[in-house]
């Protein structure tokens, strides 16, 4: 099993090294809600082989200096399940500008077009043949120096699987000539998230 570390703030240099070295990392974030502007950011969760690490963010936090450099380092590849939310949460509370990006929802949306079904148990349960346990999905995550077991377990299984299962979307997706569609999706990413924090709607409908 990979070394499990848990960090108040901000990486330490040590695990700031180690995933600057990463082709790949998977990242997510564990919030109090899912409203960018009312619900503060509570938990970052970083995966690459080797080292899953939980950085606990405190209220009014605006700065992870050591994270920064790693969501930013341009030859890591952060991988995502619903890169939109995390990536929002970090510009928005932590002034990161997350790149390159890899969106396994978005890969799943493109590539899985014979099902309606891309969240993260289904596409780990299909993809890696492993039943994650939800039960601590909707938790009090503000609340950092007392966090269960099975909290701290349901943050790490977010991350565990994200990098296989690029690998797996990857593969599908230049099978189907659907690659180059997909890396442009990722890049416009940034953007669609810019519009999101100034809370626009739909703008690119007839409306």
């Amino acid at each position: 099993m990979e070394d499990f570390q848990i960090f108040d703030r901000d990486l330490d240099d040590t695990a700031t090294a180690r995933y600057l070295t990463a082709e790949s990392i998977a990242v997510d974030t564990e919030t109090m809600g899912l409203n960018y502007i009312r619900d503060r950011l509570c938990l970052v969760q970083l995966f690459s082989p080797g080292l899953l690490t939980v950085i606990k963010i405190a209220k009014g936090q605006t700065a992870a200096p050591n994270l920064k450099r790693v969501m930013e380092a341009a030859q890591v590849t952060k991988v995502f399940h619903f890169a939109r939310f995390d990536v929002a949460q970090l510009r928005h509370r932590l002034g990161i500008e997350t790149q390159p990006i890899f969106c396994t929802k978005i890969a799943s949306k493109l590539i899985r077009t014979y099902s309606s079904s891309h969240g993260l148990k289904t596409l780990v349960q299909q993809l890696e043949g492993v039943e994650l346990d939800k039960s601590a999905q909707c938790s009090d995550w503000g609340d950092a120096e007392n966090l269960t077991e099975d909290q701290l377990r349901y943050a790490a299984n977010d991350v565990r699987y994200l990098i296989s299962m690029r690998e797996k979307l990857t593969v599908k997706l230049q099978r189907e000539d659907r690659w180059e569609l997909a890396q442009d999706c990722f890049k416009a990413l940034p953007t669609i998230i810019s519009l999101d924090l100034l809370q626009y709607e739909d703008i690119f409908s007839h409306r």
